[in-house]
């Protein structure tokens, strides 16, 4: 048996583990749909994420600070991903979540605006 506390100081009790994204969806689909992730016992974890023990959690949406952060974090992994599929050699040398968004910063051999002068 899984106890699950949430936020508003209810319990939720669940015969095996799931998942964050399940006990989202136990709640409601419009939460389930919401998710971005979760805090279990204060650690921010993807919605994939396996309860397998008494656990406090909330869950994460585009309302919530952390939710922000996810969002960003996400992002800054999408567009790393985006340079690296263009620029097959580039280095993503930074990339945290910022005040204001997110900082990547790559090392590449070339420049992306060839017939361009080097900027430093």
């Amino acid at each position: 048996m899984v106890t699950i506390r949430l936020p508003d100081g209810s319990q939720r009790q669940f015969d095996a583990p799931l998942t964050v994204a399940q006990v989202a969806a136990s709640i409601g689909a419009g939460l389930a749909k919401a998710a971005l992730a979760g805090k279990v016992d204060g650690k921010v974890v993807d919605t994939s994420f396996l309860i397998e023990q008494d656990a406090d959690l909330a869950i994460i949406t585009d309302k919530d600070a952390d939710g922000l952060d996810v969002i960003r974090h996400s992002t800054a992994h999408l567009l790393a991903y985006a340079v690296k599929e263009l620029f097959p050699d580039a280095q993503v040398t930074i990339g945290p979540v910022i005040e204001n968004g997110f900082l990547l910063r790559f090392f590449l051999q070339a420049s992306l605006y060839p017939g361009r002068p080097e900027s430093h």
